[in-house]
């Protein structure tokens, strides 16, 4: 054609260009929505974080109540068991194991009533929490969980807001309540209609599952144990880089509405599961892990193939709720 450009694009290029872009994103996609296997019994160390690192949860009285209420009222639903949480101002720390294999409901609950129920308290517009997919790694043995309630309960220290993690004023546990101590909590005084909530709820800080009362002294004992190892690496590294602790008055006067001015990677890695003390433990999670996501590709292929009796493997939650696909039987 008269006048044509020469690096003019031809439809046949056109279809081909099409073609290679929706492949590419197609496999973003499955990269992105990658299957978490859900079994009952497991226990996380779950991390959500405000939008942009604005301290919304500013460790004020009100919201000390909201997030001790908030997460009793939704670990009680769920069937899940707390052992260890610290709210920062610009997230929320949990090390909790799931009963019923229902974190992802406990989770979009909990936190859809944080979003909320913060907004109203800050008056804030738009999102509250962190558009990206909440951080959730399964603790493969006991010393991991210690060392992530330890890691959580003094994470104010290693943040560099105080010296000891027992001087942080945000909503936290104690590690002297770790199997038979319970936190009360008024309802907040704002969303939360109060015909519709409890007037007070109690969050119960439970020993992990197996662990017997008898063992409880020597949980405790642990725990504080690996708190005190995190605090003496949190105060190194603050004296290392010269800095001086913020104080727990001056973080209760914190805007809310500031951002952490903290070096933090952008999409840093997001571990799946974490393990700790125990020999051959790693290798087995990731060939547990690789099964799991082999079998489930496999019969995501035969589904989408129009096989609805294909069974997905035991830890199956979405294909299960979303479309009432057969699901093996945990192990």
């Amino acid at each position: 054609m008269a006048g044509a450009s020469e690096s003019a694009v031809s439809p046949v290029q056109l279809r081909e260009i099409t073609r290679l872009l929706s492949g590419t994103r197609r496999a973003k996609r499955a990269e992105m929505s990658r299957p978490r296997q859900v079994l009952p019994g497991s226990t996380y160390l779950v991390t959500r974080r405000t939008l942009r690192r604005h301290c919304l949860f500013r460790p004020d009285s009100e919201m000390r109540g909201i997030i001790v209420y908030l997460l009793a009222v939704s670990a009680t639903r769920s069937g899940i068991l707390v052992h260890g949480f610290c709210a920062m101002s610009t997230h929320v720390h949990l090390v909790v194991t799931d009963t019923r294999g229902e974190l992802p409901a406990f989770l979009e609950y909990f936190h859809r009533l944080l979003a909320l129920t913060t907004k109203i308290l800050r008056k804030w517009e738009g999102a509250a929490l962190d558009h990206q997919q909440t951080s959730v790694v399964r603790l493969e043995t006991s010393e991991a969980i210690i060392d992530k309630i330890g890691y959580v309960l003094a994470n104010p220290v290693e943040a560099g807001l105080v010296r000891y993690a027992r001087d942080w004023p945000g909503a936290k546990s104690h590690p002297n309540d770790l199997g038979g101590g319970t936190m009360t909590a008024a309802r907040p005084g704002v969303y939360l209609d109060a015909a519709r909530w409890p007037e007070t709820a109690e969050l119960a800080l439970a020993l992990p599952v197996g662990v017997e009362d008898r063992d409880a002294d020597a949980w405790r004992a642990a725990v504080k144990g690996s708190i005190a190892e995190h605090e003496a690496r949190g105060r190194a590294e603050v004296e290392r880089k010269g800095w001086k602790f913020l104080g727990a008055e001056r973080a209760q006067r914190v805007s809310p509405y500031d951002r952490a001015t903290s070096y933090e990677p952008i999409r840093g890695r997001n571990p799946t599961f974490a393990v700790s003390g125990v020999a051959g433990a790693y290798a087995a999670a990731v060939r547990a892990l690789r099964d799991f996501q082999r079998a489930h590709a496999e019969a995501r292929a035969r589904w989408r193939a129009g096989f609805r009796d294909v069974v997905f493997p035991a830890g199956t939650w979405w294909m299960a709720r979303g479309h009432s696909a057969f699901v093996a039987a945990p192990p």
